[in-house]
């Protein structure tokens, strides 16, 4: 399934990630071109948080950990963030169709996966400024050093890595959090 996902974005885009807006102050998460020059701070320190975005960045790790799904659907009904590019308007249904081997449940660990990777400050100081994970939405994947690789491999398997490398960017899931604790988006694909 993932990798029929990352064939039908090879024709969209071909270099590296940047996050789109579809309106003023309303990301959408979707993968779009940077200039080549456009690359942000890797970041892992968390107390570098805003103290609003630590707590929905927790609240996502407390609900991921539990094993519960419906814990996570919870926060996502609670926070709107976009959750998918179909029109599947229930979490918990698409992610239970996505992940049927684990019966939604493998959505769990990625989140919690990416929460635990640096993450980048995009669009600092604009109406559009948020902190990602994982910080390879702003990383050529090419470029990538060696220990990059390995987190980047805790994540993906081989075989995404070089439909990215083909792609242009890193589109696997991804988590937004704007600067006031906002839950944007936990998304994957383009």
């Amino acid at each position: 399934m993932l990798r029929l996902g990352f064939l039908l974005v090879l024709t969209l885009v071909a270099s590296a990630g940047a996050l789109a807006q579809t309106a003023p102050g309303k990301p959408t998460g979707h993968v779009l071109p940077l200039p080549p020059a456009s690359v942000a701070e890797v970041i892992t320190d968390l107390s570098r948080l805003p103290a609003p975005v630590a707590r929905t960045r927790e609240r996502i790790l407390t609900a991921a950990r539990s094993g519960d799904l419906k814990q996570l659907a919870a926060l996502v009904n609670e926070a709107m963030p976009v959750f998918s590019f179909t029109d599947e308007k229930d979490p918990l249904a698409f992610w239970k169709a996505n992940y049927p081997d684990s019966d939604g449940i493998e959505v769990l660990s990625i989140a919690t996966m990416i929460l635990e990777l640096g993450f980048v400050r995009v669009d600092e100081g604009t109406q559009h400024e948020m902190y990602v994970w994982p910080y390879f939405v702003r990383m050529s994947l090419a470029a990538l050093t060696p220990p990059q690789k390995v987190e980047l491999f805790r994540i993906v398997t081989g075989a995404d890595y070089r439909d990215m490398l083909a792609f242009g960017a890193y589109s696997f899931y991804r988590v937004g959090i704007g600067p006031d604790g906002t839950w944007h988006f936990f998304v994957a694909g383009d």
